[in-house]
């Protein structure tokens, strides 16, 4: 959809089913410019460096304050960084002053590549494909019926950011918002190892449920997972806890660049891989 924000992430068990799956996903492609040329560690083979490593670790004081955030999530955040604090880590809350400038940012940017990449879909070598009588038909038909409503909100938003008149006062002004968000979470990446979030503000909401409600509140949940696509940061969520309702809800870890096996062996250290 929005070809700048585009990060793999898998879904694993563990941390080590992480690692292996990051050692084949990264490294050169030569099918993909953008691709780094980087040597790849061996990152499933030192998951275990962590062990007795002291770190420094930086919580945005804002995302526990946040008042869309579940209360009893700040609460076991906040517990659960206290404890890291208690066994020798540097624990410290800092400012980010982008906090509520994230989503904005991010849905203006990823509207407008997705109505720029989506507009070039027309049925005809993949996807959905309408039967109709001639080409301009086939194509309007697989456009209106193969993509859904939330599909095509974003195209329409992507468009009227980049449409003239408006590209200098969304489009443009969000790119250098981009650009102040990556450089003040590289700020805080240069005097600690990792930032700390929760995952999301609350826990999973019961299938169906987000149809009926405002698509803007279903945006701002992305409040603390973007900030990783925005900059282009390695992260991991690790579903550290659970609940009273039953359900589990995590803590986001975020690394600066190429950082992925510091953060994959901390996580290992917080969330041990259950051998077979």
């Amino acid at each position: 959809m929005p070809s700048s924000f585009d990060q793999i992430g898998v879904l694993t068990r563990s941390i080590k089913d992480a690692a292996l799956l990051t050692e084949i996903m990264a490294g050169k492609d030569a099918f993909d410019a953008t691709s780094s040329s980087g040597t790849v560690p061996p990152y499933s083979q030192h998951l275990h460096t962590a062990q007795g490593e002291k770190y420094r670790i930086a919580y945005i004081a804002d995302t526990l304050h946040h008042a869309g955030l579940d209360p009893e999530i700040a609460q076991q955040t906040q517990t659960w960084l206290d404890a890291l604090s208690e066994q020798g880590h540097t624990v410290e809350a800092v400012a980010f002053d982008y906090l509520t400038s994230i989503v904005p940012t991010y849905y203006i940017l990823t509207t407008a590549e997705a109505s720029s990449n989506l507009s070039r879909y027309d049925g005809m070598r993949y996807g959905y494909r309408a039967t109709a009588s001639d080409m301009e038909s086939t194509y309007r038909r697989s456009r209106s019926e193969g993509f859904g409503k939330e599909v095509k909100r974003r195209i329409m938003l992507g468009t009227f950011v980049l449409s003239a008149g408006y590209y200098d006062a969304y489009y443009a002004k969000a790119q250098k918002v981009r650009r102040l968000i990556a450089n003040a979470t590289r700020s805080i990446l240069a005097n600690y190892d990792f930032i700390v979030t929760p995952t999301t503000p609350s826990t999973a909401f019961d299938i169906g449920d987000k149809a009926h409600q405002d698509p803007v509140s279903m945006y701002l949940a992305d409040i603390f997972t973007v900030q990783a696509n925005l900059t282009g940061m390695p992260a991991l969520s690790l579903p550290l806890f659970r609940h009273s309702n039953g359900l589990p809800f995590g803590i986001q870890i975020m690394a600066d660049h190429f950082n992925e096996l510091p953060l994959l062996a901390f996580a290992e250290m917080l969330y041990p891989s259950q051998e077979d």
